[in-house]
């Protein structure tokens, strides 16, 4: 009886860890993208994505170019007010991506310019300084602050949906190449979003949780057109 009963446990904890395997497993197999079904899946913009991703261009009617992007290779601007400017390679300025969880933007700044405190819900995010020197940093959701000082040719990685910056810290002008993990990573600027909503967010949420009075917070809505 002794036996049987050892038997049992043993068959008991056995199966107890095939269980466990098996639903870590699939936990594992719903939190990665699924593989594609075909080569490629060029975006058909003209179409609004009600499913997950664009639906795709008729292969038919697919040709070179759609696999070709020039975005990134011309200098913007950067005489505005944070001093730098923004080209997005997405999948809205190149549909080549989707379905491929990739993307690149540009990001050009003059001395002193700043690419503002904002997160990117849908994804990592890799900094790779081409020419100049930038001060790059994100914070932590237990509020530690991690940042590095990048010169030419050097990468920052910051974790998905993390609060980030960019900052010019050099004399000159600085270009930064940002990879993601996502044809369309989104973006939330952490300044335009509680300062600048429709409807804006009540006065009274955030001078309670900014500990100040309602002067200063509505002076500062003024600043993004609320």
């Amino acid at each position: 009886m002794a036996g049987n009963s050892s038997y049992q446990k043993k068959t008991m904890a056995a199966k107890q860890h095939l269980l466990i395997i098996s639903i870590a497993l699939l936990i594992s197999f719903c939190q990665c993208d699924p593989d594609t079904l075909q080569d490629f899946c060029i975006a058909e913009l003209k179409n609004q994505p009600f499913i997950n991703g664009f639906p795709c261009k008729s292969p038919k009617d697919v040709t070179s170019d759609d696999f070709f992007f020039a975005g990134l290779a011309q200098e913007k601007d950067t005489d505005n007010i944070l001093g730098s400017n923004l080209t997005a390679g997405n999948v809205l300025s190149f549909p080549g991506l989707n379905t491929l969880s990739m993307s690149m933007n540009r990001v050009d700044f003059a001395p002193g310019g700043i690419n503002p405190p904002h997160s990117h819900p849908r994804a990592a995010e890799l900094v790779f300084v081409m020419r100049g020197c930038l001060l790059v940093g994100f914070v932590a959701t237990d509020g530690k602050f991690f940042s590095k000082t990048l010169k030419a040719g050097e990468v920052f990685v910051i974790p998905k949906g993390l609060i980030h910056f960019q900052y010019n810290v050099g004399k000159k002008t600085a270009t930064a190449i940002t990879s993601f993990n996502s044809q369309l990573p989104g973006v939330v600027i952490a300044a335009n979003t509680l300062f600048g909503s429709t409807p804006e967010i009540p006065t009274g949420v955030l001078t309670k949780a900014f500990r100040v009075d309602d002067k200063l917070i509505n002076e500062i809505k003024s600043k993004f057109g609320n």
